[in-house]
Parts: C-alpha cells; structure tokens; sequence
C-alpha cells in the first residue's frame, strides 16, 4: 500500500489563538497608554528630534514593533524549537550557549551598563539611537524553552537522577548563577519556572525536593551578603519602620492605589507619577494604572491575564504533541507567574523587587521577547486541533 502521512483534524482552535492574540495586544495597548501617561514630564516638552530617549515614546515605538513579532513567530513551526532531533541540531542549544555568553559579558565592567547600581543591561549603538538589552530576560526564555524540550526528548533519562535530573539542574544553575550576582528577582524567578517546568514535565517529586536546601542556603547568602537586600526583606517585614526611607517606594506605591478608589481620578490624572513613585513606568506601572482608573481599571488588568491563563490552558489541554502540550503550558506558566509576582510587589504582598509586569510596563527587551513566545503559543494552538500520524503500508 501507498505511503500516506499526515494529520489528523481534531478540534479547529484558529479562533483560540486569535483570542490569546487580541487578549495580549489589548495588555500591549494598556500599558503603551499608561507608559505614555506615567513618563509625563510637566517640565519638559516631547523632542521628538531624540525620539529614542523617552521612555514613553520607545514604548509607542515597541508596541507595533512587538506585534509584528509575535505575528511573525505565529508563523515559524514551533517543532523546530524541540529536540527531537537530538541536542546538536536544536537551535535552542545553541541560543543557550548565546545566553551564557551573554550574561558572562554583561558582567564585564564597561560593557555592561550599571542602572540603579546593578549592570543588567548591554547598550547596542544603532546610529544616533542606543538599545538597552537585558540578557537575563533572554536567558529566561532560552532556558524554559530548552526544558520543555529536554523533558519530551529525554524523559525516560529525566527520571534517572544523575543521567538526567541532574544535567537539567546544572544548565539552569548556569543561568542563575550569573544572573543573581545583579539581578536577584529574575534569577529567583528563572529558578521558580524551571522547578514548573520540571515538574510538569516528568521529575520525579524526589528529585526536584533534592536541590531545595541548595536553592534555600543561597538565597539566604544571597541576602546577607547584599545590603540592599538585607534591608528590603527587613523593610517588608516592618512596613510602618521604613516607611520613609527603604519601603519609600512601596508606601508610595500604596497611596497610588488606594487614592484611585473605585473608578480612578482619570486618564492623565494621577499626580504619584510626578516625582513620587519610582520606577513609575516599570515596575509599578500597575500602580499608576489603579490611580488613574480605580479598582475597575485595575481588576480589567487582572482580569485580562486570567483570561490568557485560561485561553493558554485550553490550548494545553486540545494539543495533542507532547512537546507543544510541554511548551504552552510553560510560556502560559511564565506570564501568570511573573504577572502575580509583578502585582504582588506593587500591592506590597511581596518585598519589593524589579519585575516588569509583561506587555504592560516600559522596557523593550521583556516586550518584543514575550510578544515573541506568545507568537510560539499562537503556533502551538493552530496545530493544537492536529494529532501526527504515522506511515501506512
């Protein structure tokens, strides 16, 4: 009999991907708006001769910019992420060894930037314009992507704990070692995904307890060997004692949502982002968003990330690929976490630390590289409805 290959159709999920994509740029629009709003300068006007040193105007330029990209990876076949093919001829192994080269470099004084006393950021001269790159926003995704396709392609060697529970943990301590010598939030957070990651994709509970007493004493040596840390954790835990100094920007950040009240003082009405509240059109970008539009504004936020978190699951739970099932999940996973992480800073249930809330805040790198994995989610969800079937002879 003939050789036939193909697909077949399960369930159409077209309109669940559009749905995530409307979903993510109507986030992308919010924050363009309150970027723009929070990085008023009532003594200054816009030159837009230096377009690119405006925080508000790089994120009107980000904003199509990021759309097109998560367009454009809706098109690249997600497989060719996986390796299936074996760890040689994955790009995501090589993106990986980028990564590190990347976080080493960033490292290095004089070519990497120090802003507020951390060297974070690579500055790329493209002519008259200069574009900050973060590597460790990079290293995240390069690192949550490569797991998800460890655990399809070796996962009976992920159960052995030294073939290849340990291997994973190795690649992942790389990065956060490198990462927590400037950035303590995003190396806890790459952590907290690649446990996930781990756990959705097959380590045995054993195993994933067996690195926590490491994770736990470098945390805390993390801390006691950081002032600045060391005295965050003690603000957080002393909130009316430092009110005036070290929890200045969480107290601040407080008096912003609690004065939006219900429906907010209006769109450009806000007054905490007038030399204020720090990190306005970043970190806390949340919070100029309750003060100018209340409880209301600030719930539809919330609201809109839950309904990607329950768009993304449907795509998990219709996919019938291992690795995209794997994958989607971990791209949904990453968005819900950092967003409740970024929240609960800004609402002061977390110590203070910097997370940009995804496609809302300022910050190009975080940006293009979420609208791009959201891209990889919208791929997985126009195969979602097909399942792979194989020769018939």
């Amino acid at each position: 009999m003939a050789e036939v290959t193909g697909v077949i159709e399960v369930e159409d999920s077209a309109g669940l991907g559009e749905k995530i994509a409307l979903v993510v740029v109507s986030l992308m629009a919010i924050g363009t708006i309150f970027v723009f709003s929070a990085g008023v300068d009532v003594g200054k006007g816009i030159n837009f001769e230096k377009f690119y040193e405006s925080t508000n105007l790089r994120k009107v330029l980000f904003f199509p910019l990021a759309i097109g990209i998560m367009s454009a990876m809706a098109r690249v076949d997600y497989r060719r992420l996986s390796m299936a093919k074996g760890l040689l001829r994955s790009p995501i192994t090589y993106l990986f060894i980028f990564s590190v080269i990347l976080l080493v470099i960033v490292l290095l004084p004089g070519i990497g930037s120090e802003i507020n006393q951390a060297r974070r950021w690579l500055r790329i001269p493209l002519g008259p314009a200069t574009i900050s790159f973060q590597p460790s926003e990079f290293a995240k995704w390069v690192v949550i992507f490569g797991l998800a396709g460890f655990c399809i392609k070796y996962g009976e060697r992920l159960k052995s704990f030294w073939r290849g529970f340990v291997p994973a943990c190795l690649v992942v301590g790389t990065v956060v070692v490198l990462v927590i010598i400037e950035d303590f939030g995003s190396a806890a957070l790459i952590a907290l995904l690649s446990f996930f990651v781990l756990l959705v994709g097959g380590a045995d509970w054993k195993h994933l307890a067996a690195p926590l007493p490491f994770a736990a004493v470098g945390f805390v040596l993390a801390v006691i060997t950081s002032p600045t840390r060391k005295i965050r954790i003690l603000a957080f835990l002393n909130h009316d004692r430092w009110a005036g100094s070290a929890n200045y920007q969480a107290a601040q950040s407080l008096i912003a949502i609690g004065s939006g009240g219900l429906f907010g003082k209006g769109l450009g009405m806000g007054v905490c982002k007038y030399g204020h509240l720090p990190e306005d059109t970043t970190d806390f970008i949340f919070a100029i968003i309750s003060e100018e539009l209340g409880f209301v504004g600030a719930a539809s936020v919330i609201a809109l990330f839950i309904v990607f978190l329950v768009l993304g699951f449907l795509v998990v739970m219709r996919c019938q690929d291992p690795f995209g099932k794997l994958l989607a999940t971990s791209i949904v996973m990453a968005v819900g976490v950092q967003a409740a992480l970024n929240i609960g800073v800004v609402t002061v249930v977390l110590p203070t630390k910097g997370l940009p809330l995804p496609f809302v805040s300022a910050g190009g790198t975080s940006m293009l590289l979420s609208a791009a994995a959201v891209g990889v989610l919208l791929n997985i969800a126009s195969k979602a409805g097909q399942m792979s079937f194989g020769d018939d002879r």
